[in-house]
């Protein structure tokens, strides 16, 4: 049955026998599985002894993005006059960064209040896949919002024609579906490599390069997949986010009072935080995967762990202050305690 398993192994992955056959190498002899039954999470490699004390700060940001993100579709459903497309792509972006930190943050918690390092195989490959369908969801939600703040400043007599409940929902199911298809790859790539030389993964939870890394094979396909997904999806999003505000901008120096162009201003500023607060943090946990050999461990995973829960805390925050209904309606909640009407 050994020699029937190791045959099988060499059948699908040729490449990897010098792998197996040197028994001196990180690649044990017995570790002929494609598939480890689990993974260990280090948590902030460099920082062990640290792990309590940081996990204070990330508590602290957790429990603000729950409440935040809660209290947006809270308020939105409740009032009517929310039901408006710029509110109601707020909502989807409260729900996905639910999600998004709520896949990290409980795990990480585990990892550095009570050492719980291990997760299984499968249920890292679940966190892998929901960490970047939602980061992806996020950066089509931001396009979808530039595009609402376009067609409020640049067509406002248009904007109830085309931004409708239908075409909002359109919108709602296509990032979904996008971000569905271009992801689920990213399971298929990471479950058909052999992992023989670790399950350890230096960070808290569980992406796919920090996976990949521990595959003794090929690894090419996986990274082309990852930087062509990041360039189509992420920088396609980046460059009609751009173009929106370019155009934005030219409709608003042109405005004939400074009063107008300030409100205008004022109404994009938020948004602009948001993005940069989101893409920032992003790009550099991407980069540095694959470019950043002199960044230190630490330092990238502490990014990569800001990036998944700046965005959910602050979100909120920065939409709560900036705008002014969200604002109202927030204060009247809390010191009224009744249901709005």
């Amino acid at each position: 049955m050994q020699v029937n398993s190791i045959s099988f192994y060499f059948l699908l992955f040729p490449h990897s026998e010098g792998c197996l056959s040197h028994q001196h190498s990180t690649c044990s002899y017995n570790a002929t599985i494609i598939q480890p039954s689990h993974f260990i999470l280090i948590g902030i490699p460099g920082l062990e002894d640290a792990h309590h004390w940081i996990s204070i700060p990330f508590c602290v940001m957790y429990v603000i993005a729950l409440m935040g993100n809660s209290t947006i579709l809270l308020v939105v459903k409740m009032h009517q006059s929310l039901h408006e497309p710029l509110f109601l792509f707020l909502s989807m972006l409260a729900g996905v960064d639910l999600v998004l930190s709520t896949t990290t943050m409980p795990k990480m918690l585990a990892i550095l209040w009570l050492d719980a390092h291990e997760i299984l195989f499968a249920t890292c490959l679940m966190q892998m896949f929901l960490i970047h369908m939602f980061t992806g969801m996020e950066s089509g939600i931001l396009l979808a919002m530039a595009f609402d703040r376009f067609v409020a400043i640049c067509h406002p007599f248009r904007y109830a024609s085309i931004l409708t409940n239908a075409v909002i929902s359109r919108i709602g199911v296509a990032v979904l579906l996008r971000n569905f298809s271009v992801c689920l790859p990213f399971v298929f790539l990471t479950t058909r490599l052999p992992y023989c030389r670790s399950n350890v993964i230096a960070h808290c939870y569980c992406e796919h390069m920090g996976i990949v890394k521990l595959a003794c094979a090929d690894t090419t396909i996986n990274s082309i997949y990852g930087l062509m997904v990041a360039r189509t999806v992420l920088g396609m999003d980046i460059t009609l986010i751009v173009l929106s505000y370019v155009l934005i901008l030219r409709v608003v120096l042109n405005l004939p009072t400074q009063e107008a162009r300030h409100k205008a201003f004022s109404t994009c500023t938020s948004h602009v935080c948001v993005m940069l607060i989101f893409y920032i943090p992003a790009f550099f946990s991407f980069l540095t995967h694959r470019f950043g050999h002199n960044i230190a461990p630490h330092v990238h995973i502490i990014v990569a762990n800001l990036y998944v829960l700046m965005p959910p805390m602050l979100n909120p925050v920065i939409y709560g202050v900036r705008t002014k209904h969200i604002h109202t309606k927030v204060l009247k909640m809390f010191t009224m305690g009744n249901r709005f009407t």
